[in-house]
């Protein structure tokens, strides 16, 4: 792979990895699980993360906001996701639903952004400025979904100027269309990287090296 990593200036943005969305019994987990399971979504996180981590590279939790009663009552234009998150209370705080997966725990050195209430992780938080004081250049956007919250979130970041990559197995839909439309058709347009799992791990290995 052609991309290089300097651990100085790479972070691993991960988005949403709610119990809701990514562990058996979450409420959205059974439209996820054929996509999430034919790419292998819950392995080749864990070795995103865990090489991040052992490439020293900082890892970022980039979490969507959490349902309190309420959110999006009183909106003047909740989109469809809002509304439905309203319905059925997903991510509500306190929850097991609301929390992260127990294999995606935020560690020491570790950044967890304020929640984004929409689909970018920039919008309304302070992703970009956690990653400008940490001195990031270079944003690999992983989790879910992969044509909602890792499409805006990256496209978002492209447009601040950051290197944006990709991982085509470390993300997610609920369709295989939107995985389709997410990786050849949409991220071509904004990425400068989309890699799968094992590339990207193998460049992480060689930056540490």
């Amino acid at each position: 792979m052609a991309e290089t990593y300097d651990p100085r200036r790479t972070a691993v943005l991960l988005v949403d990895p709610y119990n809701d969305f990514i562990s058996e019994g979450g409420k959205l987990w059974p439209r996820l699980e054929p996509v999430a399971k034919k790419v292998g979504l819950l392995d080749n996180l864990r070795s995103v993360v865990t090489s991040a981590r052992e490439a020293g590279i900082q890892v970022v939790f980039v979490p969507h906001r959490r349902w309190e009663p309420g959110d999006y009552e009183t909106w003047a234009h909740p989109n469809p996701t809002q509304r439905n998150i309203k319905e059925r209370h997903t991510f509500a705080r306190g929850s097991w639903g609301g929390e992260f997966h127990p294999d995606f725990q935020p560690q020491a050195g570790d950044v967890v952004v304020h929640e984004h209430w929409a689909q970018s992780g920039f919008a309304n938080t302070d992703l970009d400025f956690q990653l400008k004081q940490h001195g990031i250049t270079h944003a690999v956007v992983v989790g879910v979904l992969a044509n909602t919250c890792i499409e805006s979130t990256g496209r978002f970041a492209m447009e601040l100027g950051y290197h944006v990559t990709l991982v085509r197995d470390a993300t997610a839909a609920f369709l295989p269309e939107m995985m389709n439309a997410a990786h050849e058709l949409n991220g071509p347009t904004y990425a400068h990287a989309i890699v799968a799992t094992g590339e990207l791990v193998t460049a992480f290995e060689e930056a540490r090296s």
